[in-house]
């Protein structure tokens, strides 16, 4: 009898064990997208079969389109230009991380410790919203003005233009818009900002919401 019951004792902790273990890796997960979570709202009325099958057919659709052309692919499709992904990526410019932080720009937003921000995946992502936010403040009244038009041959969009900015500045942006696309800029290693404005046109960042002042507080 004590035998059986210490079996039964040792499968109960298994149980417990393993569901602590998948609460921890779910809660771990969930802290690493907490910036980009997908809203996905329920029917609130009755549906009949084929209109239950219908609308979860269009929301699955609907969740498609997000993953393709949303923030989250915007990000890592800027990121893979960028470093290829790579967050402990430091190129020959000194620009580190994932989306190529300068050491200026990491301390206008209070991040000093670079090696700190070298390994730490979350700060990374954290510091590139913060700049995003940043970025669309400085830009608002040009996207407003210019979203839609073509300037130097190249339709111009808000996700392009805030692409553009992370490569080159808000102000070099600034001035390829408002002189008709004759004043333009290139990094060090020959990438153009209408590289950027084109490459990066089709992605839905309108809830990236402005921010006069993105310091991180660590």
């Amino acid at each position: 009898m004590i035998k059986k019951c210490s079996y039964f004792i040792g499968i109960i902790g298994s149980f417990a064990a393993l569901t602590l273990t998948a609460f921890k890796t779910y809660e771990t997960q969930s802290e690493r997208i907490a910036f980009y979570e997908v809203n996905y709202p329920l029917p609130t009325q009755v549906l009949t079969e084929d209109e239950h099958f219908e609308s979860k057919n269009q929301k699955e659709n609907d969740f498609k389109i997000e993953l393709s052309k949303g923030f989250i692919s915007f990000k890592e499709a800027l990121a893979f230009r960028e470093s290829q992904g790579n967050y402990r990526s430091v190129n020959t410019l000194g620009y580190m991380g994932k989306y190529q932080f300068g050491k200026s720009t990491l301390n206008f937003l209070g991040i000093k410790d670079t090696k700190k921000f070298l390994k730490d995946p979350a700060l990374q992502e954290k510091a590139f919203v913060k700049l995003m936010a940043y970025n669309k403040y400085i830009l608002q009244r040009d996207i407003r003005k210019y979203a839609g038009k073509r300037i130097g041959g190249v339709l111009v969009t808000e996700s392009g233009i805030l692409a553009a900015a992370h490569l080159g500045g808000a102000g070099a942006v600034q001035g390829f818009l408002r002189s008709n696309g004759e004043v333009t800029f290139s990094d060090a290693y020959g990438t153009s900002i209408t590289e950027y404005i084109k490459k990066f046109a089709s992605f839905d960042v309108s809830h990236i919401k402005a921010q006069k002042n993105p310091k991180i507080v660590i």
